[in-house]
């Protein structure tokens, strides 16, 4: 019998799962509704394989996944999103599997099986997702500045605004912005945005 820990800040959820899993090869032994509350729960039941939320009010799944690195359990992420900001991140670390919360009953206690033997588990979304990024040359980082420019621009500053705020010239903007659309490939300031968003890129920048 495989023994589980579903965390999920959602009681719903988290009901909807027992019931998914009912099954004589499983046993839930615990439930967690964030980061730290799986962390505690992990460590004092010792489950063999844990179903991880990732995004959840105050500590977060994937702090979670770092913090149980250690821990002989393995962590089957099972989450609505399959951004390349979710997915990446969960898999460095630590995580054995990535699925969504789509996935079909059978399949999920396929994975859980897989997942309990040390099997990598991937749904078939974040799987393409990943060849996508192995297949793509590796993107540049952006540059401070760049970020800077970029974060102006997420607000709707102008050229020269930007320039103004940043103490530059609006020559010198357009030159960033440039590098900007090269780097994350694409083509103007909507897109951008969007892809920086999507990425991550201006967290702790939006003040």
């Amino acid at each position: 019998m495989i023994r589980l820990v579903i965390v999920d800040d959602h009681p719903v959820v988290r009901d909807g799962l027992r019931g998914m899993l009912a099954s004589p090869d499983f046993s839930v032994v615990g439930e967690a509704a964030s980061g730290d509350e799986a962390v505690a729960v992990v460590t004092a039941v010792s489950p063999d394989v844990v179903l991880m939320d990732l995004r959840m009010p105050g500590s977060d799944g994937l702090s979670a996944i770092e913090r149980l690195r250690d821990h002989p359990c393995r962590v089957l992420v099972l989450t609505t999103y399959d951004t390349d900001r979710d997915v990446l991140p969960a898999i460095k670390a630590g995580a054995t599997g990535y699925l969504l919360k789509d996935t079909p009953r059978d399949e999920l206690h396929r994975a859980i099986h897989a997942a309990a033997s040390g099997e990598a588990v991937l749904s078939p979304a974040v799987a393409t997702r990943l060849l996508g990024q192995v297949r793509e040359p590796a993107l540049e980082p952006l540059s401070g500045r760049e970020l800077d420019v970029l974060a102006l621009v997420a607000k709707g500053s102008t050229n020269r605004a930007v320039a103004a705020a940043l103490f530059i010239s609006e020559a010198t903007v357009k030159t960033h912005l440039l590098h900007v659309y090269a780097k994350l490939g694409v083509s103007d300031r909507a897109a951008a945005v969007a892809v920086a968003y999507e990425r991550g890129l201006l967290r702790g920048r939006e003040r």
